[in-house]
């Protein structure tokens, strides 16, 4: 079964997103795995840059940490929603 894609073949809804947020809070891609790895999310840099480039899908998981560590919601991560 293929992997599903966005109507412009993308793999991930937060890429421009996390690049905003990782820049708004001054942090470099090598900056943001270690807190995530602080916050105790096993995810490298090269997880980050996959993500940002959109050349890998973004799990539940890695959702939730990104959330915890920007302290946004879903909602803003995924749709850019402010509630």
């Amino acid at each position: 079964m293929p992997k599903p894609k966005t109507s412009s073949g993308e793999k991930n809804l937060i890429s421009q997103r996390l690049i905003e947020l990782r820049k708004q809070h001054k942090l470099s891609q090598r900056d943001l795995a270690h807190k995530l790895q602080l916050a105790g999310f096993d995810m490298d840099k090269n997880v980050i840059t996959r993500i940002e480039t959109n050349k890998r899908y973004v799990t539940d998981i890695e959702l939730r940490a990104f959330c915890q560590v920007f302290n946004v919601t879903y909602d803003y991560l995924i749709d850019g929603k402010i509630q």
